[in-house]
Parts: structure tokens; sequence; C-alpha cells
């Protein structure tokens, strides 16, 4: 059984692990709502060197001086009638949404994406429109009724992370909103259920054969890499035209132009840079 929400919570926990998920933990926060507890999850591995580390939503706790746990199981003893998950990465057991309901701020419009990677899975699809949703977590993967919404346009040069950033902003305006008014009744997910598998390494190779407008929605996920002269070389940023300093590509029907690279062992650089470093003219892919 899930428990419905209260329309005006008091006390709240926190649930969240990256980047994207510290906006609203913060803005939470600033507007003065007390946050019992975050939990996020354990300290990893991040970076070279072999160190471990906080994900950004803990550091961002400790920094605030909130208590952080990684069990999700703690979230019951904290004494909140709310918990609110943004980007947690783990499935919440039935055992505790049946004690403590949950809102989740889900970046896109659902039923439309639901699961681990919904900003990725929008910009190869091609989509021109996204979102985030305030929903109900249940134990379902995001089939949960829906409080709020907030929909946008993906810019046609809009990388996964400028998007998802910019979707974080606009999620904890309508988290605090929504929080603000009152939760209301949420309204059952309308439409087509599709599903946003995690990205696959090999999805990250980049295909020459395919369409330019493929291979640079490709490049806009993050990631994506192909070899130059034996070695590999990540593709950060293309354009579908001309701009200053980018060099030209072959795609299945016509150029790319590579705006932003990495060579093997080096840092990010300005793809002329890359190429006015090269013993001859590049020709990628090789």
């Amino acid at each position: 059984m899930i428990l419905p929400a209260p329309a005006h919570p008091r006390r709240l926990v926190f649930l969240g692990t990256p980047e994207a998920a510290v906006v609203p933990l913060r803005g939470l926060l600033d507007a003065g709502r007390e946050v019992a507890l975050v939990v996020s999850q354990p300290d990893r591995r991040r970076g070279r060197g072999g160190r471990t580390s906080p994900s950004p939503v803990k550091q961002a706790a400790l920094d605030a001086g909130v208590p952080v746990s990684d069990r999700v199981d703690d979230v019951l003893e904290a004494g909140a009638d709310l918990g609110v998950v943004t980007a947690f990465g783990r499935l919440i057991k039935p055992h505790v949404l049946g004690e403590l309901p949950m809102v989740n701020l889900h970046f896109s419009l659902l039923p439309r994406w639901r699961g681990a990677a919904p900003v990725e899975r929008a910009i190869l699809a091609g989509d021109e429109r996204t979102g985030v949703d305030l929903m109900v977590v249940e134990e379902g993967l995001d089939t949960g009724g829906i409080y709020d919404r907030h929909e946008t346009t993906i810019g046609p040069d809009e990388t996964a992370d400028e998007l998802r950033a910019r979707l974080a902003v606009a999620g904890t305006e309508l988290l605090l909103a929504s929080l603000d008014r009152g939760l209301g009744e949420p309204r059952p997910q309308a439409g087509e259920a599709t599903y946003a598998h995690k990205i696959d390494a090999a999805e990250l190779v980049i295909d020459w054969t395919a369409p330019a407008a493929a291979v640079h929605r490709q490049v806009r996920v993050g990631g994506a890499w192909t070899t130059h002269g034996g070695a590999r070389l990540k593709v950060w940023r293309t354009a579908l035209a001309p701009v200053p300093g980018a060099v030209e590509a072959a795609a299945g029907d016509g150029p790319v132009w590579l705006v932003e690279v990495q060579p093997e062992g080096r840092r990010r650089m300005p793809a002329a840079a890359w190429a006015n470093g090269l013993a001859a003219a590049p020709t990628v892919p090789s």
C-alpha cells in the first residue's frame, strides 16, 4: 500500500545522488524547508587515483550540516512526513513506501522515457520536447501519478548535461511551488510508455555511416568517441553546419563539423587546436 502524500508536509527527507539532484536539495534548504535526512549512494571511487569520494548530493548535505546516510531504511526513523527523490539511482522497497509517502522529480514527460536515462534517450530519439514531472513514487518503475509538470523544447545542439541542468532548475521551481500551494491529487499517466534504459558503452562508438543528424545526437549524449591514427578520440561537441574553427568529418549523408574533441591522454580542446597539432590534415573517421 502506498500512503498518500500530505498536502503540506513539514519535515522532509531527500534521496538523490548526482549533481543534478543537488539543485533541488539546495532549493529546499534555501527555501527554509526542514530536511531531516539525506540519503545518497555510498562513497565510490571517482576519477583517477583510486580514492573514494562522496556523491555530489552527499557532499552538498555535509556542507549544509544535514545528516546523511546510505541506507534507505533510515528514512523511517527520521520523523519525516514526505520523501523527495531526484535521480537517486536505486529502487525504493515497498515496506518503505508503505510507511513514508514519496514524490519524485523525473526528467521526462511520463509515461515517455520511464527509467534510468530519460534525458539521453530523448536526445537520441530526436525528441523535440521534454520536461520534468513531479510524480508519486510507487513500486512500479516511474508508474506513479503526476502532481505537476513543466514542459520545454530541446535545443537542436543542446547536450544531455546542459538539458539535465536546465530541467533540474525547472524541476526545483516546480517542486517548491507545489509544496507551497499543496500537492493536491495526482493524475494518472496517459499515453504509451517507453523505457529509457541505461546507455550501453557500444552506443557511444560513433557510427560514421549513420546520417549526420544521428551522429550529432550521439555526440550530444556525452562520451561519444571514434579513433584517429589508432588512438581514441572523444568527440564532445559537433555542429551540423560550418562554424569558425570546426573540423569537417564525413557522415553517412553529409558532413558533421567537429567543434570540441579530446585526444587520448589529453584534455578537451577546440577541434581546430587538435587539427593544428597534427602533422597532416585530419581525416575523420580513420
